[in-house]
């Protein structure tokens, strides 16, 4: 499994629904994202049973990822008119009603290959990618196709990044938002432990 945090997010022009239901024929990642920080993340199949899930917790946090200016695209090797009858399909019907955020078909599985989250079964594991505003991944995680994501881990990474990128302090295990930072050095590190080591 590849690592790409510290690269450039792998740049891809596909078919996709925008979070407003239309259907584009090209949409860029690239020119969407511009600028702005990103979570691109990948779900195996439409209609399916753990993916509706993580894909409604998502969209229930969609104003969350706004409010933090991130843009949020989803992606897997589903057609885009796959992604919009799913999206037409109510959620008591095993649905996932009207999501807010871009799906993006990866019918080639040219992205997820990309991505290096293709599973041997040719559909993409649970790989979630925070991208900052440079373009570049500053964080990465893949689960297996049984294990559901912790959508509030994603935002508290979101936070992180926000927290060193406007301090240039690093933020220790388990650190949220409103905790303190840490100095990246020895001292630093010390007088951190000796208030809150009993924490971790």
């Amino acid at each position: 499994m590849g690592v790409l945090v510290g690269k450039q997010v792998p740049d891809f022009t596909a078919a996709a629904v925008l979070g407003n239901g239309e259907i584009v024929d090209e949409y860029k990642l690239s020119e969407a994202i511009k600028g702005k920080k990103a979570v691109v993340f990948f779900y195996p199949l439409d209609f399916t049973f753990v993916c509706p899930s993580e894909l409604i917790a998502f969209d229930n946090r969609f104003q969350a990822f706004q409010d933090r200016g991130v843009e949020v695209i989803a992606v897997s090797i589903d057609s885009q008119f796959t992604h919009s009858a799913w999206r037409n399909t109510p959620v008591n019907e095993g649905g996932i009603g009207q999501v807010k955020y871009t799906m993006v078909a990866d019918v080639k599985h040219e992205i997820c290959q990309a991505f290096d989250v293709e599973a041997d079964a040719g559909v993409a594991f649970r790989g979630s990618f925070l991208i900052d505003e440079d373009g570049v991944v500053r964080h990465q995680v893949v689960n297996d196709l049984p294990l559901g994501r912790n959508v509030d881990e994603m935002l508290r990474m979101v936070d992180a990044l926000a927290f060193h990128q406007e301090h240039g302090e690093v933020c220790p295990a388990g650190w949220q938002e409103g905790d303190k930072g840490m100095d990246a050095s020895a001292q630093g590190v010390a007088s951190y432990l000796s208030e809150n080591s009993g924490k971790l």
